[in-house]
């Protein structure tokens, strides 16, 4: 908006006949149009209004800019302050780890841990049976017949 103002001021600048007469004729993309010395001061008037338009959104635009970029510069120095913080404690606990003694690891049932089944016997200790067996079906030779892709044919082709 800004450059289309700039433009309109320079084209009417260049043209002295135009605002030394009472009515002055501009080409604006193959079209002519006739204006009045009244008319012509209202082109500008809009043309001013069109380029602080322009300005204000250029404006606005840069103030939007600013305060997205002091959001994350924000939120940048809060992760880090966190993250300083984290590794802060991080080190107080192994200080702490340092200094405490060990304890003695804690009488523990070595069959309850084993026994995930929780029957009062160790996993390693429970007999195992063999797991039953299916019965499959036997083909007898007897029969040609072979199933084969959904279909029965035989052994033998015949033609």
């Amino acid at each position: 908006m800004i450059v289309l103002a700039g433009a309109a001021v320079v084209a009417v600048s260049w043209d002295e006949a135009a605002t030394s007469s009472a009515t002055a004729s501009f080409t604006v993309f193959d079209r002519t149009f006739q204006l009045s010395q009244l008319e012509f001061f209202f082109a500008g008037v809009v043309t001013g209004a069109v380029f602080l338009l322009g300005l204000a959104l250029l404006l606005a635009g840069f103030r939007r800019a600013a305060a997205r970029r002091r959001r994350l510069r924000d939120s940048r120095l809060a992760a880090r302050d966190r993250v300083a913080q984290l590794e802060e404690e991080k080190r107080e606990l192994e200080r702490k780890l340092e200094r405490t003694p060990a304890a003695p690891p804690a009488d523990r049932d070595v069959h309850s841990a084993a026994d995930r089944d929780r029957d009062g016997v160790a996993d390693r200790d429970e007999p195992t049976m063999p797991h039953p067996r299916p019965e499959v079906p036997r083909q007898s030779d007897r029969s040609a017949d072979q199933l084969v892709a959904g279909r029965h044919e035989r052994t033998s082709h015949r033609r």
